[in-house]
């Protein structure tokens, strides 16, 4: 975490577009204060030059002092885009730089969350169990995540259940990795509420019936592809049925013998977008980055055609601790909440982002542009002030499932805060009010 992010409380951080709020500078415990004698020099700039004077015609320096310890200043925030404020004692020279962000309305009424629908557990080929894995999930900063099994839905319950006495800000979803018969295609039930691997074994006939009703309608010579993309997509819409997200999972995945899956069946996948959301980046060691890299590029190629892509990032981890992948790839969704509607429908309408963030590296968010450009600022402003908050939330959710009834009470207490801290940092609900200004001694 920076120095100004942990030595200053600044609210707010995110403000509506073309707006003037009052902006509440606050040194922390053992840091400086902002004298009421010492005269302040505050420069103001936009990062992409558009201001209410016009582009590279700032406002003007000016001077402000401290009251009780705090600068407040009252300033318009053009446009969409990032805008530095740079406060400079004029007797030590010593500077501070704050940065903020203004959106557009429909971007500002949404809140950004972390999360990854496509993790396993030792129920089937992971390492750890349900509950190890879902409390991993709050311990790195994650607003929701579903186990998702290979061919099994109950480890989400057990996820869920494992959980259920205890009141959470985090959305624990149900899911499963769903492997139709013969079918090389990967496909994840993000919260539906029933198991369509389950129905698929329970009601073979129909299955087998509703998808040979579907090849009819494909025009791909090979027998095989054809049936593939038939099957996936009837998975699709039973997800859809269960209330679920459907998601096509890594479709640039390299094994020995080649991509898993043929090029007919990607490429149908992206002509026709029978699923609500593509895996854009997925779980890849470093020797397979370049799936991610074909994934990427491929969705740019598909954007450029005029297409409206749903995409995710995933890290289809199969361990939290001492592995590779967890943590490294996830989404970034921006929905008016948490809950699992809002979730969902938010990937559905493009309000989400793909962040390939391996350790030691810094992310890459993937997906449109004006969310990629929001997510940079997000990692460096926002998310650590978050993550600090989830880091204790997931200590005490691992402690509780170790029987630690101390933690439970805990987080109870706890609930609610990192909702707190986005009401500070958003400026919601604010007035705007005139703040003087003067030019020093």
């Amino acid at each position: 975490m920076n120095e100004v992010l942990r030595f200053f409380e600044v609210t707010p951080k995110i403000i509506l577009a073309d707006t003037t709020v009052d902006i509440r500078i606050k040194p922390l415990v053992n840091h400086e204060s902002f004298d009421s004698d010492t005269d302040y020099e505050v420069v103001y700039y936009p990062l992409e030059h558009f201001s209410n004077k016009g582009e590279y015609n700032y406002q003007d320096k000016y001077m402000v002092r401290g009251e009780n310890g705090v600068i407040e200043l009252n300033q318009h925030f053009t446009g969409e885009q990032e805008h530095t404020i740079r406060i400079t004692n004029t007797k030590t020279k010593k500077t501070y730089s704050f940065n903020f962000y203004s959106v557009k309305p429909d971007l500002f009424d949404r809140i950004p969350y972390k999360g990854d629908l496509h993790m396993h557990s030792h129920r089937s080929d992971g390492t750890e169990s349900p509950a190890f894995v879902t409390a991993s999930c709050r311990k790195i900063g994650f607003d929701f995540m579903a186990l998702t099994d290979h061919g099994k839905y109950y480890p989400s319950i057990e996820s869920k259940n494992s959980f259920k006495d205890v009141e959470l800000d985090m959305l624990i979803a149900n899911g499963e990795e769903v492997h139709p018969e013969n079918n090389n295609v990967h496909i994840i039930n993000f919260g539906g509420n029933f198991s369509v691997n389950e129905y698929m074994k329970e009601n073979k006939d129909e299955y087998y019936k509703e998808v040979k009703d579907i090849e009819k309608t494909i025009d791909i010579d090979d027998d095989h592809a054809r049936y593939e993309c038939a099957s996936s997509e009837w998975c699709f819409d039973k997800i859809r049925k269960g209330g679920g997200l459907s998601i096509f999972c890594h479709p640039y995945w390299l094994i020995d013998s080649g991509y898993y899956i043929s090029n007919s069946v990607i490429d149908y996948m992206y002509d026709n977008q029978p699923y609500d959301a593509n895996e854009v980046v997925g779980g890849y060691h470093r020797y397979e980055f370049s799936s991610n890299t074909l994934q990427i590029a491929r969705y740019y190629e598909e954007r450029a055609k005029g297409k409206d892509i749903p995409i995710v990032g995933v890290s289809d981890a199969h361990g939290c601790e001492d592995r590779d992948l967890f943590g490294w790839f996830f989404s970034i969704v921006f929905a008016p909440s948490n809950k699992q509607t809002d979730i969902i429908d938010s990937i559905k309408d493009l309000y989400s982002v793909g962040v390939e963030y391996p350790e030691g590296e810094t992310p890459r968010p993937v997906g449109p542009f004006r969310l990629v450009k929001y997510a940079l600022y997000l990692f460096r402003e926002i998310f650590p002030l978050h993550d600090e908050l989830c880091l204790e939330e997931g200590n005490l959710m691992l402690k509780y499932i170790q029987g630690d009834e101390s933690a439970k009470k805990r987080l109870i207490s706890l609930k609610g805060q990192v909702n707190n801290l986005y009401n500070k940092l958003f400026a919601k609900e604010q007035k705007a009010k005139p703040h003087k200004r003067f030019q020093g001694k």
